[in-house]
């Protein structure tokens, strides 16, 4: 007999051998229909794989973060068995799950180009092979053998797969006559797949490298019911509205330019506006916390990351070293704030009396994307996080991190992130080589951050394996307004930096102490906060956000300058304002404002001028009335003022 412990504590005992779907049918038979994977001590397995030993494990429907990932990497198997059986010769590179859907690499054969015309048919095949309720069945075979298989098939990407892995045992994935290399987990069968949509196609570089030849990628997506893909798709439409590119376009908030560079963005100067009052508000409430301000060169020793660990944990995904030969320096372009900012705290002793310290910086950094999962302002390689970082006695460090969490509440509230969720991310256990630092380090961190959130009543789940490689953090997911999740703020509890740097300070009974360091970013980064704001409201910003409140329209050319009279008197009052002085109708300035999203629209005329009044329109909305401009300005203030009330 083994024991199984639940999630909520329960302890049961099973026969050796039991699967994820037996112990699912044993609680509950309509869940046993719904179980597609299962996590047996942190790790993602097949809920097909026999359970041998005592474990935690938890069950995963495809509600769930690791059911969906099951449910899509077998997803990419059956489409590339539909492939192999529409296009004879075909051959495959990777096809992983991704957050949403899945995609394959593929090398269509005899330069066959595949088109958008080609999805239905793809489509169909996939759906037939589907209610086969194939077995996927996982074999474990040696190195040499897998070799043997894959050079018999003629699959070149493969053999080459297969020859950069460990020598040993190799795993397999069959379903029906189609068979992967592949390290799962897969869904039981295929019969859970009812409804699929080829998303899009799109060229891929195999393995990244431009040197190498292009493949084709062609996307996916799939569900358990058709109901679920069809609230996908309207989901999807309703996002390209949204894009935040298109949308970032139409209000010219940044740019790309190739000769810059790909993935760093140019912020023009409405972008730059909006970016400067998220700062100034971000400051504000830093300040009323006791944060001080400090800045960072873009560029440090390349010793500095070897002493921090960003090198060695990170060194592939940066920009490669600077060398300068009349001096023999190696610099990079800084991938992390964190180490400057250890530097700046050993700038001068520290004692107990002095700390906390709290450090903050909008600070640019820079990793090296492939050109391939560059994305608008979501996925870009160089961005600015409003990132910063407390020293503090381990007495303190809960309290601090609690405050750390308020920022964090207040952020999401003044932004409209209603529904929010919350994940402790902690190191795996079983794969300590992936982190620096000692177990009694990671041990009081990760206690820190448990009891924290506990005490700060927030539901959180915890995630093995999705700590930083130098401590456990907590994360934060928003859903924006078409119930899509993005993880934006985060905060980090880190015992190691402090050893790696050798920070000190002087405790009360004279001894040099180690600090404790919090990392904390509650938008994340500027960049991807701007797009997910800019999706969220569809680009129409809250009004102590946008660039331009108001915009006066004169009925003719006659009351041009009562428009530029009113327009200064809003400026002075700080009320950002425009004035469409063109001569065009009325109407065609009211929907030229409406596509710009400007909040307020304010009509001059003959009876305004007259009467030192406006008459004021909503955006989306219809007129409000005339009003003196007293009233308008009174009323902007009380609409601001609410909008950042605490």
């Amino acid at each position: 007999m083994i024991k199984i412990t639940f999630p909520d504590g329960a302890i049961r005992e099973y026969q050796s051998g039991i699967t994820g779907l037996d112990i699912a049918q044993s609680i509950s038979g309509r869940l046993a229909q719904e179980v597609v994977a299962i996590s047996v001590n942190g790790d993602l397995i097949d809920a097909t794989r026999p359970i041998i030993t005592d474990s935690i494990v938890k069950l995963h429907t495809f509600e769930e973060k690791e059911g969906k990932h099951a449910f899509w990497h077998t997803s990419a198997h059956v489409m590339a068995e539909a492939l192999e059986a529409l296009f004879p010769g075909i051959k495959f590179g990777i096809g992983p799950a991704i957050e949403n859907g899945f995609y394959y690499d593929v090398d269509m054969p005899n330069d066959t180009v595949l088109t958008d015309k080609d999805f239905q048919k793809i489509e169909e095949k996939i759906l037939e092979i589907s209610r086969g309720k194939h077995k996927v069945i996982r074999k474990e075979v040696p190195k040499s053998e897998a070799l043997d298989f894959y050079t018999k098939k003629g699959d070149e990407y493969k053999v080459e797969l297969i020859t950069d892995l460990e020598d040993g045992t190799i795993t397999f994935y069959s379903q029906n006559n189609f068979t992967d290399l592949c390290r799962g987990p897969h869904i039981p069968d295929t019969s859970y797949i009812k409804a699929v949509k080829i998303l899009s196609i799109a060229g891929a570089y195999w393995r990244g490298d431009e040197k190498r030849k292009q493949l084709t990628r062609i996307y996916g997506i799939t569900f358990p019911k058709k109901k679920l893909l069809d609230e996908y798709l309207i989901m999807l439409e309703e996002a390209k509205k949204r894009d935040h590119r298109k949308i970032g376009k139409e209000l010219e908030l940044f740019y790309f330019s190739e000769k810059v560079g790909l993935g760093l963005p140019l912020w023009l100067p409405r972008g730059a506006m909006l970016r400067e009052r998220l700062e100034n508000f971000l400051k504000k409430v830093q300040k009323e916390y006791g944060y001080e301000p400090v800045i960072s060169p873009h560029i440090g020793q390349k010793l500095l990351y070897v002493t921090s660990g960003h090198y060695e944990k990170y060194g592939k995904d940066s920009f490669q070293p600077i060398h300068t030969p009349a001096e023999d320096e190696e610099f990079l372009l800084k991938p992390m704030n964190c180490p400057h900012h250890c530097e700046i705290y050993k700038c001068k002793p520290r004692s107990y009396k002095d700390l906390p310290v709290r450090f903050a910086e909008f600070g640019t950094v820079y990793r090296y994307e492939q050109s391939g999962e560059l994305h608008g302002l979501t996925r870009v390689r160089g961005f600015t996080q409003d990132d910063a970082h407390i020293f503090c006695t381990p007495d303190q460090l809960k309290d601090e991190f609690k405050k750390v969490i308020d920022i964090v509440l207040y952020v999401f509230k003044t932004f409209g992130f209603e529904g929010f969720t919350t994940q402790i991310s902690l190191r795996d256990p079983n794969n300590k080589e992936k982190y620096i630092g000692t177990d009694e380090n990671w041990k009081k961190a990760e206690q820190a951050i448990i009891e924290a959130a506990a005490e700060k009543e927030l539901k959180t789940k915890v995630e093995l394996g999705e700590a930083a490689f130098y401590g456990p953090k907590l994360d934060f997911m928003v859903k924006d307004a078409l119930g899509r999740s993005w993880q934006l703020g985060t905060i980090q509890v880190d015992y190691n930096l402090p050893e790696r740097f050798e920070l000190e300070y002087t405790g009360a009974d004279n001894q040099k102490h180690r600090p404790v360091m919090i990392h904390r970013a509650p938008f994340g980064s500027m960049e991807r906060f701007v797009a997910v704001l800019i999706e969220h409201t569809a680009g129409k910003f809250p009004l102590w956000l946008t660039p331009d409140q108001a915009i006066i329209l004169p009925i003719s050319e006659k009351f041009n300058n009562f428009a530029k009279k009113v327009a200064n008197v809003l400026n002075i009052s700080d009320i950002r304002t425009l004035i469409d002085d063109r001569n065009e109708k009325i109407g065609r300035k009211i929907r030229d404002a409406e596509l710009k999203r400007i909040p307020y629209m304010l009509i001059v005329g003959e009876k305004e001028e007259a009467e030192n009044a406006v008459s004021v329109r909503r955006q989306g909305q219809n007129d409000i009335g005339g009003m003196p401009v007293d009233a308008f300005i009174k009323l902007i203030n009380e609409e601001v003022n609410q909008e950042l009330k605490k």
